[in-house]
């Protein structure tokens, strides 16, 4: 397959037109007009959001906290699970009364909820004052889209595009000055059976690594602490390409850059993920020792019907020789409860698969069906009343493994990224470790985007809780959970 060229420069001559409208605006109202973003789903729609929060100030836009301060409103939503999507929909149903106070405001959605096409149609019929629909493959034609919108009038709806361009060089604006997501690579080549990504996302397309290296750059010299490379499939990037360049070679390219940092990735599919993969993270100096491994389920029969092209012994084989090559490694996984056809003895096994694997932590699931997908429509659909006593064992299983994987990192000096204050305790501080563990202390809040050495006096299943005993810039060499 021939390389992609990477696209660039086809929005610039949209954005000049509404950043002179909007400077005019600002000039004779002395406000400068707002934007307002809602974002849903995962961390490659966050990665999406900044771009058109970039695009938004570009244009002449100043990015707002609330919908009623605003002159534009973009939703970017979510089609991975049924609630994401109701939870949308009941979102711009809200700001109907918005556009009934304020006509010249424009609503925007965008994202993979639009990208299918009964949720296309429906936006179409029953939300018509929802002026701009584009799909994740069309994210930079915004401003042309919102361009048009303005100089006609008219609706305008590009839920999807034929044309798989890597559009580089979109303005970005992050929501933090030291955490960042860094696209490597769009799209799913994959189709397991019950996911919706690879409809509403198309084929996979890697971005030139020469782009992600500048990036990356940037970023580190710019004084970004903590960088995570994003994709579907991390572990597929390259295969579209004819240069041969892989996903480990990337991220030894990237790890050569210098500075304080830590280097992430997510997701990977175990079928992927190769030995030389695992070699170039334990021999990296700034590539964190975690690995994000979804296993979905500890039963073969399900995984072929899940379609996951894997097995659990496959899947316990590269597990093993990750711990032989790091045996400080977190590893983190997603596990699927309740699939079409889930027995109890596949449900049992993976319970084993957990005893066995014992996972730093995971992100579990009940399963629900998605439109469109071969698993919604497969016969022996399992009643959510085992389904939810099964997701209840799971969680409590997992819950006594991640407290005891915990406790020998008490009194262990560790490296954390300080987040500044709890979301949920003000009066803590947070932040993460190199394994990605959240930790909670007290400090001052200037410490905020800093690394810090932290030391535990407390662990449970999610968090561990301690004290900073030094402030500290962090070293290269450094190496900790």
């Amino acid at each position: 397959m021939e390389n992609q060229k990477p696209e660039t420069g086809r929005f610039s001559e949209w954005i000049a037109p509404i950043r002179a409208e909007n400077d005019r605006l600002t000039a004779a109202n002395g406000k400068r007009p707002g934007a307002h973003l809602l974002t849903f789903g995962c961390q490659q729609n966050v990665a999406d959001s900044e771009k058109i929060a970039g695009l938004a100030e570009a244009m002449g836009y100043e990015i707002v906290g609330t919908p009623e301060e605003a002159d534009l409103i973009v939703v970017n939503t979510c089609a991975v699970r049924e609630h994401a999507e109701k939870k949308a929909l009941s979102i711009i149903g809200q700001f109907k009364h918005l556009k009934a106070k304020n006509p010249d405001l424009i609503l925007a959605l965008c994202g993979c909820m639009v990208t299918q096409p009964h949720r296309a149609e429906e936006i179409k019929k029953r939300y018509p004052y929802v002026d701009i629909v584009f799909g994740t493959g069309a994210l930079h034609l915004f401003p042309q889209l919102l361009w048009e919108k303005k100089q006609t009038g008219k609706r305008r709806m590009v839920p999807d595009v034929t044309e798989t361009i890597i559009a580089e060089g979109i303005p970005v604006r992050r929501e933090s000055g030291y955490r960042a997501w860094v696209s490597i690579m769009y799209g799913c080549n994959n189709f397991c059976t019950y996911c919706i990504v690879p409809y509403v996302r198309g084929r996979e397309r890697s971005r030139d690594h020469a782009c992600i290296e500048r990036e990356l750059e940037e970023l580190v010299k710019s004084g970004c602490k903590d960088i995570t490379l994003l994709g579907q499939n991390v572990n597929s990037y390259g295969k579209d390409r004819a240069d041969g360049f892989d996903f480990a070679d990337l991220l030894a390219k990237l790890d050569a850059i210098p500075g304080d940092y830590t280097l992430r990735f997510m997701t990977s599919h175990p079928k992927d993920a190769s030995r030389k993969l695992i070699d170039v993270m334990a021999k990296s100096t700034h590539v964190a020792h975690q690995f994000h491994l979804p296993l979905q389920a500890g039963s073969d029969a399900v995984l072929r019907r899940m379609n996951r092209k894997y097995t659990t012994a496959q899947y316990l084989e590269t597990v093993d020789y990750l711990r032989g090559k790091m045996p400080d490694v977190t590893l983190s996984s997603d596990i699927i409860v309740g699939f079409p056809g889930e027995t109890d003895e596949d449900f049992a096994g993976t319970l084993e698969m957990l005893e066995r694997v014992r996972f730093d932590m995971i992100f579990s699931f009940i399963y629900s069906p998605r439109k469109g997908t071969p698993a919604a429509e497969m016969e022996d659909q399992v009643p959510p009343d085992v389904q939810h006593a099964r997701f209840d064992r799971l969680l409590a299983l997992q819950n006594e493994i991640a407290k005891e994987k915990n406790q020998p990192l008490l009194g262990k000096p560790l490296r954390v990224l300080c987040d500044g204050k709890s979301k949920n305790n003000p009066a803590l501080l947070s932040g993460r470790t190199d394994g990605n563990k959240i930790a909670f202390f007290e400090g001052e809040e200037t410490n905020t985007g800093r690394f810090v050495t932290f030391v535990a006096d407390r662990a449970d299943a999610y968090a561990l809780y301690g004290s900073i005993r030094e402030e500290r810039t962090g070293s290269e060499n450094d190496r900790n959970i």
